[in-house]
């Protein structure tokens, strides 16, 4: 987690250059009605703002959320544990759009002249154990079930995000 103070909204001092400056007066005077400008959104209001996006918590309060479902999705919630997280073992695979295992999308085409997911039968050829494979990377493997990760992630509050992890302990270790 970078302990630097990172540029929201708010500039630090500006150096200028040949390339790459921002002129921040002149943005100022083409923007003088930006919200950025007239002080109504600050590094800590916008900090405030995503946190209380990422809060699962009050998702039901949530006007995004009260129009019809986040961008127009209905039945959809930015808590995923109460998206209904499928148990690995009980995805349901075959044809007609189906995945063709738990841990992959169906490999086959719907067949000439055909775009549509619904006419791809089934995969019949091999695939790997997931249980075997070992890919590059650190963390509790590929077959942990997604409601244990999602609880998990849910529970992060901006700041106390972890480099290279999902979470806190999801690296196995820690």
């Amino acid at each position: 987690m970078s302990t630097l103070k990172q540029n929201l909204v708010e500039y630090s001092t500006t150096q200028f250059k040949d390339k790459g400056t921002s002129n921040t007066g002149n943005l100022k005077k083409l923007f003088a009605g930006s919200p950025i400008y007239k002080g109504e959104i600050t590094d800590e209001e916008r900090l405030e703002f995503y946190q209380n996006l990422l809060n699962l918590d009050n998702v039901d309060s949530d006007s995004l959320n009260s129009s019809g479902g986040y961008y127009g999705t209905p039945n959809y919630s930015m808590n995923y544990v109460e998206n209904g997280m499928p148990v690995m073992a009980d995805v349901q695979t075959g044809g007609g759009g189906l995945p063709s295992s738990p841990y992959t999308p169906n490999l086959t085409s719907p067949g000439p002249g055909s775009t549509t997911a619904l006419d791809q039968p089934e995969f019949t050829g091999d695939l790997k154990d997931p249980a075997t494979i070992s890919n590059f990377g650190t963390g509790l493997g590929g077959l942990v079930e997604p409601i244990t990760t999602a609880k998990n992630i849910g529970l992060q509050k901006i700041g106390d995000y972890v480099s290279g992890r999902s979470y806190q302990g999801s690296d196995g270790n820690s």
